[in-house]
């Protein structure tokens, strides 16, 4: 199985509104997609998300489609920086242990 993590920290406070607007989409394309499991946690500025899938290929049919695409094209106007990893994995990791892959992937940065 295949397990994404996911960060982004928006620019500012405000920018949650709009954050949350596109997670609500996003949202209810997973729930059609062929995904296992998904956590979320954020406060304020810094937002994660851990999801599982059966395997890769259902991973990007997600990704590069409907909600979340449009998300990911739009993300530079929310988004300060954004981190994702992908790894192998049949379960989640802690939060904590999430948060120490991450700090090992270099962000995308937004100006």
């Amino acid at each position: 199985m295949k397990l994404t993590i996911t960060l982004i920290e928006l620019k500012n406070p405000f920018k949650f509104f709009a954050l949350s607007y596109s997670a609500l989409h996003i949202l209810q394309q997973l729930k059609q997609s062929n995904y296992v499991a998904m956590k979320k946690r954020g406060l304020w500025t810094t937002h994660y998300t851990m999801t599982l899938w059966h395997n890769e290929r259902d991973l990007k049919d997600f990704a590069a489609s409907g909600a979340h695409l449009k998300a990911m094209q739009e993300s530079a106007k929310i988004a300060k920086h954004i981190k994702t990893l992908t790894i192998d994995a049949n379960e989640f990791p802690s939060w904590t242990e999430a948060k120490r892959l991450l700090a090992e992937v270099k962000p995308i940065v937004f100006r």
